[in-house]
């Protein structure tokens, strides 16, 4: 069934990354200060006359707590966006909008039909089987605001530079265990990222150059915990699960799931096997523990856990406690971690 214009254009709004199948906030007064601008205060009820007026469906099937501080901070960084536009404006004697038509407006390449074109052949998905005649105009508008918000990003991060601002709005944490599971990073890192994730989620597969990534930015400082959430749709992901725990019986775990994830479509039990002799494992003691199920009860045991923690679709990292969910972008992650990082005390939940 295709949908109306105006439906695809809200669709196409939308972050679609994550395959599909509670974390709960910390308790701040509506008077309490959650950001200061150059010495003046934004409070949680500013926050919250914008937060709480956006539609529940904005955040999908996103665990309540988790929804509730996304729509805070959002609201809220429109709101310091806002007032640091305001204080440039009057040290400069304009108006704020004539300012945002100088920094911002004017900064913005409209996007070509090129680009569009591309955009619409790079996101099927996204445009639910509508012709690329039907979704032109509004895959053009929303190549255009993303590129507004690009541009008034890196001009709010050049003001940010010129007037001090901090953050105190609390996120929701959720306390996981690693139970043993596969890790990479020291004990000791002040950032602990838990990951559930599904080998053959596509959406887990597009997640894995960032995770490594952030692995390689932030060295020593990241501890990764993997842990098994394969869906219920996805038929040999969970026989991938018990595979790669058999593959860390062999201390092979890593490069049994890079080898997973380089081939997304080769997931049969015979596949499994060959990928075991490929990435160097004692064939006989692995293809005991495959066939033997040894691992089904562990995977439940991750399932269960991802489900209390909230999650409902892969990949889902929770970054020292905090929900990050689907394939998102590297910078994503370098906000969330630099945020921890600048706490003046990390604790884990």
């Amino acid at each position: 069934m295709r949908r109306s214009p105006a439906a695809l254009t809200a669709c196409l709004a939308l972050f679609l990354g994550a395959c599909s199948t509670a974390a709960q906030p910390a308790h701040q007064e509506p008077t309490d200060t959650v950001a200061t601008v150059d010495g003046t205060s934004v409070t949680l009820a500013e926050v919250d006359e914008v937060a709480l007026a956006r539609s529940a469906g904005d955040f999908g099937s996103m665990p309540l707590g988790q929804a509730l501080y996304e729509s805070r901070r959002a609201a809220l960084e429109v709101l310091v966006g806002d007032r640091l536009i305001a204080r440039e404006a009057a040290a400069l004697d304009v108006e704020p909008a004539t300012l945002i038509e100088q920094e911002v407006v004017s900064q913005v390449v409209p996007p070509t039909e090129a680009d569009v074109s591309s955009w619409y052949a790079a996101n099927p998905a996204r445009v639910q089987g509508a012709t690329l005649e039907e979704v032109r105009q509004p895959i053009r508008e929303f190549l255009t605001q993303q590129r507004e918000m690009s541009a008034r990003s890196a001009y709010l991060e050049r003001l940010g530079k010129k007037m001090p601002v901090s953050i105190a709005l609390a996120p929701p944490r959720v306390a996981i265990a690693d139970v043993g599971r596969p890790v990479r990073g020291p004990a000791e890192a002040p950032i602990e990222i838990i990951e559930f994730s599904d080998f053959e989620c596509p959406f887990c597969a597009r997640a894995h150059p960032t995770v490594t990534q952030v692995l390689d930015e932030y060295g020593s400082q990241v501890r990764l915990v993997y842990r098994h959430y394969p869906l219920p749709n996805h038929p040999n992901a969970r026989p991938a699960a018990e595979a790669s725990l058999c593959a860390q019986e062999q201390d092979r775990f890593w490069p049994y799931h890079d080898r997973l994830f380089a081939n997304p479509s080769r997931l049969t039990i015979a596949d499994l096997k060959q990928h075991a002799s490929d990435v160097g494992l004692d064939r006989t003691p692995f293809d005991a523990c495959l066939d033997s199920g040894k691992y089904r009860a562990e995977v439940e045991k991750d399932i269960a856990a991802g489900n209390q923690a909230g999650v409902s679709g892969t990949p889902a990292f929770f970054i020292n406690g905090r929900l990050l969910s689907g394939a998102q972008p590297f910078e994503m992650f370098k906000r969330v971690i630099d945020e921890e990082l600048a706490l003046s005390t990390i604790s884990r939940p």
